[in-house]
């Protein structure tokens, strides 16, 4: 059996006095597509956060291609923070899009796409922009590399984070909430670059509310309600009656939206 790209165990993650992830553990397969469903609050950000290293995890661990993140636990059970540079390393094999699109508004696509190449990479200001072309036509938008973010539509603002987040070769893309901002029009085009890199094999964890995008292109489906995991399946599984009560109530709702859109 292959090693998870990303395990979590009984991870737990508290706001103050708030618990937020109750003991969640979690694989996420090599190779393929999992998206994290549930209604809102229910931690799925969270989650990704965590697995990204943006947010730590107050118990638990994560482990990135079977090396552990962020923390250890010892036979005591007592937690240990790993050194700053083994964290750095495995944190650079997670590439992240975020629901903002993050950019910055001086630099063209071409600028935010290359920055890290030459500041964190310290790669020559050439090969960075050769290596940032190249993900624009990834992503359908060589033509616009010198436009500014105020010149592009949301839907090509976000293909442009993921250009960027590309282009640093990560191993594990993963998508909070990608489309959240988006019109429908919008949202396809960004959705679209994300079947191609599941066509290609990447490693991708997708929370998002595109119930049809999950069901078609997603290979595992976990259902998150109130910081616990209810149910972790293929898509199949997850259509199949009977389901779990809160699962069934959760995708009613959709059912629900969508019928509604059509009166």
């Amino acid at each position: 059996m292959s090693i998870p790209a990303i395990a979590v165990k009984n991870l737990v993650k508290k706001f103050g006095d708030s618990t937020v992830l109750h003991g969640i553990d979690l694989e996420i397969p090599q190779g393929q597509v999992s998206c994290l469903i549930g209604p809102s609050g229910s931690g799925k950000s969270t989650l990704l956060r965590c697995m990204a290293f943006l947010e730590e995890a107050t118990l638990g661990t994560i482990t990135i291609d079977g090396e552990v993140l962020g923390f250890s636990e010892n036979a005591e059970g007592l937690r240990e923070r790993l050194p700053a540079a083994t964290n750095r390393a495995i944190r650079g094999r997670i590439g992240m899009v975020f629901q903002q699109f993050n950019l910055w508004p001086h630099m063209t696509a071409l600028g935010n796409v290359s920055e890290a190449l030459k500041t964190v990479h310290k790669m020559s200001r050439k090969d960075a922009e050769e290596r940032a072309m190249a993900q624009l036509v990834k992503v359908g938008l060589e033509s616009r590399a010198g436009h500014y973010p105020s010149q592009l539509s949301g839907g090509q603002q976000q293909r442009v984070a993921i250009a960027r987040a590309l282009a640093l070769k990560p191993k594990i893309m993963l998508f909070d909430e990608p489309t959240s901002s988006l019109d429908p029009e919008l949202t396809g085009e960004v959705l679209n670059v994300m079947r191609d890199l599941a066509t290609e094999g990447m490693t991708m964890v997708v929370v998002s509310h595109e119930i049809g995008f999950a069901a078609t292109v997603g290979q595992q489906m976990t259902f998150l309600d109130h910081g616990k995991v209810l149910f972790t399946g293929e898509p199949k599984d997850v259509f199949r009656k009977p389901r779990h009560p809160r699962l069934e109530q959760f995708l009613d709702t959709y059912l629900d939206r969508g019928a509604s859109m059509l009166l």
